[in-house]
């Protein structure tokens, strides 16, 4: 049957995310960098990222707009997630780190995210907050949209946030991003989603 063969297809897809991520994790890897802006290196992750990320999603103020702070346990999932979603789809969030001194100072890139009942591509964005205020963010959410745009199929990618998370999306709308729904979310009371299109970016690439 079709829908068989699909469940088929869907297992054995997540299992060859686990041997990849096993793999990594137990034997380590290079750190693939993925984009380079002019004042950072977006890479993939690796287990070694645990104790700059867990600084940085353990952090109250960082996390004010997440139902909680993430343990050493979400933490370290956090980054299986996104070893998995590279062997998936071939991208995920990546560690953000400044060329200068190497420092990792956050994430960023494109997951695939449930919307208002739609799994849609989304850019999301993650960043050290001594580093706040300084245009890193929009730096690299601009690097994960054009990449996405050059290397995927995908027609409108989104960004969402909590409603009360005003650097996010400001920080959308510094990427191109209109907001296009604000809707009932269980995890964030409200949330707002930003969007762009392929049309709208190649406008903006001409400019």
């Amino acid at each position: 049957m079709p829908t068989e063969s699909l469940w088929s297809r869907w297992v054995i897809s997540r299992l060859y995310a686990w041997i990849v991520v096993c793999i990594k994790r137990h034997f380590g890897g290079k750190n693939k960098l993925v984009i380079e802006t002019e004042r950072l290196m977006l890479r993939e992750y690796t287990m070694d990222d645990f104790n700059a990320l867990y600084e940085i999603m353990s952090d109250p103020e960082t996390m004010a707009h997440y139902p909680a702070p993430f343990d050493e346990t979400r933490t370290r999932r956090w980054i299986e997630w996104n070893l998995e979603n590279y062997a998936q789809y071939g991208f995920g969030l990546w560690a953000v780190v400044l060329k200068e001194t190497g420092e990792f100072i956050g994430d960023c890139g494109i997951t695939i995210q449930n919307i208002d009942g739609e799994m849609l591509p989304e850019v999301g964005y993650h960043i050290h907050k001594k580093y706040w205020r300084r245009g890193f963010a929009k730096e690299a959410a601009r690097a994960a949209r054009d990449w996405a745009f050059m290397n995927t199929k995908y027609n409108v990618l989104y960004s969402y946030m909590k409603y009360t998370n005003e650097g996010s999306w400001r920080t959308a709308m510094a990427n191109g991003m209109k907001k296009v729904k604000e809707y009932p979310d269980p995890k964030n009371t409200i949330s707002y989603a930003f969007a762009i299109t392929r049309e709208e970016w190649e406008k903006l690439e001409k400019l």
